[in-house]
């Protein structure tokens, strides 16, 4: 495979990986803007189910050389920085 070719599956893994990081920080929006409770079931095994979802697509582009672990990891940082923050809102509520 040429590297052109392989530089635009790495730029389309880290997109598709961007937008779907940004699908879960919507729900995580969702959830502070209305500041439900989070410890809901339906809301954490959603978010749960979402979360462990993009990991197995990260590790899996990370196997396939099309995304640096390092850069994986940002985008769940990312979201686990959200996730805190709501929980932190809610806390204070």
């Amino acid at each position: 495979m040429d590297i052109e070719v392989q530089d635009t599956y790495r730029e389309k893994a880290m997109k598709q990986l961007h937008i779907d990081a940004e699908k879960i920080a919507k729900l995580i929006k969702v959830q502070m803007d209305n500041l439900t409770m989070p410890q809901c079931p339906l809301y954490e095994e959603v978010l749960d189910t979402q979360m462990y979802g993009l990991s197995r697509e990260i590790d899996f582009a990370v196997k396939l050389g099309l995304v640096e672990q390092e850069k994986g990891r940002e985008i769940l940082s990312m979201l686990e920085k959200e996730l805190n923050i709501l929980h932190e809102l809610y806390t204070n509520k």
